[in-house]
């Protein structure tokens, strides 16, 4: 069977969900025994989103593979379980610095190069990829932007040359847009929707189905007006309301037979009906918790919540897994220090100390670290999180007053956290990090033990720092235990303190691999931890 593709394209307003939708029907066309998979084609000429500051783009989402990619392929990861790779995220920078390195290298034999042939046949030779290489049945390309941006243009363009050449029944095309509810007219408006739909008609695209996101539900007579003006089949318009949760679009899709839809153009009806057995377990746990906790998010982009997009879908996932309903409190490390951090913190049943990069915040983290060290709260750190624990324990257990990380001061006499040696000679920025998922093992007998139940795991990198051997047996001396390293290297990739009830570091990215079916193990055992020290708490004030 040749690869079928489904295309997603968005109008009127950004942020719409077209990842969302895209992951959702992927989840229902993948629970009925589908191979699926889905890519984002984005428009910016950044090469990838790895240079960007959070705050332009939200989180640098990490693949197994090393790329770094968008933050929607984390909730393709999530929704479908499937993991990606770097073909799933092409941007505009990926298509012109190909096509310019084959006019280097005389590929297009003295021909000009423009953007129609040569970009939209490199765009459209990357939306077919995944389909050719036989491991899949549905390719779902998610084409970022809204339909009329400049930047979108070749894509479009792409998709309709595609529309074209491909055999119809191997191709469908989903326009997202918004119906919105003006309150003082008291009524819903389609006319943003036939505008958009036009838009992208003019653009020579006609979508097969129309997804409606709106804040009330479509009444009969809207569906066919939109159907009606936008030249679309009546029961091809899609309502999709807003939930109380992204995990109940998926269900909410399928009530609208989206997947059936789809299905149906391709001529697939005769396969079973989704199994949503399992996510629909997880929904029952989310939607109704029996325990609640505070935890604290200490970071220093936690005015944008895209920039720690994964760490709050995992808190989501070990919430549910616990029954539990996690309150996130976001607190910026900028603006944290001794004389606050008892009113910011006493509250909280743990602390989870976020990644970043840069000066900017840190010594706010190392501030909680210290909080939660001293007074035995729940602590978590990830990727910079662990470096500052390292540093924390260090300046106040050890007495190395002066101890911190070369990135923030390249000549310290005490580098407890020292540039990785193969990222000595790197000047290039982008894609240069230690990226992609790397194994660690894991002494028995330690926290992190318990919470892996293995001596080898694989989990995700995105850094340049690591912990300073030269340090370790002083640190371990002083009660602070390196319990994970990677086993050809020797970086210490976990450390916690085994005196401590829960205390944790880890140099990878656990949040990454979270799946509401499969909820990431050392958030799980954090949340448990949380609970119990909500209890322990509890108990003490009766």
């Amino acid at each position: 069977m040749n690869a079928k593709y489904i295309f997603v394209s968005g109008g009127v307003a950004s942020s719409l969900g077209k990842g969302i939708i895209s992951a959702s029907l992927a989840k229902l066309l993948h629970a009925r025994g589908l191979r699926v998979t889905i890519q984002k084609f984005d428009p910016y000429i950044n090469v990838d989103p790895g240079t960007l500051n959070p705050y332009e783009h939200g989180e640098c989402y990490v693949t197994d593979d090393g790329a770094e990619t968008d933050l929607d392929l984390g909730h393709y990861e999530r929704f479908l379980g499937v993991h990606t790779s770097k073909a799933n995220n092409v941007t505009t920078g990926k298509i012109y610095h190909t096509v310019i390195s084959k006019e280097r290298e005389g590929a297009y034999l003295g021909k000009t190069v423009q953007i129609v042939p040569h970009i939209t046949d490199e765009i459209k030779r990357r939306m077919l990829l995944l389909g050719k290489s036989g491991k899949y049945d549905i390719v779902i390309t998610e084409i970022g932007g809204t339909v009329g941006d400049m930047e979108s243009q070749p894509f479009v363009e792409a998709v309709r040359q595609l529309q074209w050449e491909l055999p119809e029944e191997d191709c469908v095309t989903i326009h997202l847009t918004l119906v919105p509810y003006l309150s003082a007219a008291k009524e819903l408006k389609t006319k943003p929707t036939q505008h958009s739909v036009q838009m992208l008609q003019q653009a020579g695209v006609q979508p097969d189905i129309i997804v409606c996101r709106t804040e009330h539900k479509l009444t009969s007579e809207i569906r066919r007006k939109v159907a009606l003006f936008c030249n679309v089949k009546p029961g091809h318009v899609i309502e999709s309301i807003d939930a109380p949760s992204i995990y109940q679009v998926p269900l909410n899709m399928k009530e609208e037979k989206l997947d059936w839809l789809v299905l149906e153009h391709f001529g697939m009806t005769d396969l079973p009906e989704p199994n949503l057995d399992n996510w629909n377990a997880f929904l029952r746990k989310l939607m109704n918790p029996k325990h609640k906790v505070d935890i604290a998010l200490v970071g220093k982009y936690v005015e944008l919540q895209d920039a720690y997009k994964s760490i709050l879908e995992s808190f989501v996932h070990a919430g549910a897994a616990n029954e539990c309903k996690v309150q996130v409190h976001s607190i910026h490390s900028e603006f944290l220090d001794e004389s606050n951090v008892v009113s910011q913190l006493g509250s909280m049943d743990a602390v989870l100390v976020a990644p970043g990069f840069g000066e900017r915040g840190l010594e706010g983290k190392i501030v909680a670290i210290r909080y939660a060290r001293e007074h035995n709260v729940p602590f978590f750190g990830i990727c910079l999180g662990m470096q500052m624990c390292v540093v924390e324990f260090a300046r106040d257990v050890l007495g190395l007053r002066n101890a911190v990380s070369t990135e923030v001061n390249p000549s310290t006499d005490t580098p407890v956290i020292d540039l990785m040696e193969d990222q000595k000679s790197t000047t290039i920025k982008g894609g240069t990090m230690r990226l992609g998922a790397y194994d660690c093992k894991i002494e028995k007998g330690t926290l992190a033990y318990r919470i892996y139940g293995r001596e080898t795991i694989s989990e995700r990198h995105r850094h340049r720092y690591e912990f300073n051997n030269d340090y370790l047996g002083a640190v371990e001396s002083a009660g602070m235990k390196a319990s994970g390293r990677n086993p050809e290297t020797g970086l210490v990739e976990i450390v916690e303190l085994p005196s401590h009830p829960f205390f944790i570091g880890v140099q990878f990215h656990p949040e990454l691999k979270s799946t509401p079916e499969c909820p990431q193990p050392i958030f799980v055992a954090f949340v448990k931890a949380a609970m119990e020290y909500r209890e322990r708490k509890g108990k003490d004030n009766k």
